[in-house]
């Protein structure tokens, strides 16, 4: 009996496809985080009066720390990481690359933007007190929602390159060589 990994996921590579899977699973879930916001909460934000906009960000921001989205927000990229080196110890390298490209992707595209700047935004929109004036929330909401908007884009768009990564990767395993 041979212990050597096998091309099909079995044996000892046998956690190469289930972890390809939770993989894809947090990779999905969160450009579905991003993309929601992109298309439908900001833009019904910004619908809202303004001073109602600010206080639901206020609270949705206050919300997001938690711990159903923590670890998919963080885990997700070492978790690509590790897929990979799971991948390449089970010879899998197309799969290895893959993973490994696509948890460099999530960090780039949509941790590092999230660190750098919606998290800012989010820090100094928590500071505005409300009820403003109607020019004044306008003026102050306006000024949050475009940028946080533009980066978020970014972020979605990253995270739907990294579930595309993370599906072409998968698809690949246990494949026969040519």
């Amino acid at each position: 009996m041979s212990i050597a990994p096998r091309r099909d996921g079995s044996g000892a590579a046998g956690p190469v496809k289930p972890l390809a899977l939770l993989s894809l699973l947090f990779s999905g879930a969160m450009f579905g985080f991003f993309f929601a916001w992109v298309c439908s909460t900001m833009w019904g934000l910004d619908a809202a009066d303004p001073n109602v906009a600010i206080a639901a960000m206020q609270a949705m921001n206050a919300s997001v720390r938690n711990w159903v989205f923590a670890p998919v927000f963080f885990g997700t990229p070492a978790l690509l990481m590790f897929t990979a080196l799971a991948a390449m110890r089970a010879r899998e390298r197309r799969a290895a690359i893959g993973f490994a490209m696509a948890g460099l992707l999530y960090v780039l595209g949509a941790m590092v933007p999230t660190m750098t700047v919606n998290v800012p935004l989010n820090e100094a929109l928590g500071l505005v007190e409300t009820p403003l004036g109607p020019a004044e929330a306008g003026a102050a909401w306006r000024a949050y929602s475009g940028p946080w908007q533009d980066w978020n884009a970014v972020r979605a768009v990253a995270a739907g390159l990294v579930l595309a990564l993370a599906g072409w990767s998968l698809s690949g395993i246990g494949a026969t060589r040519r």
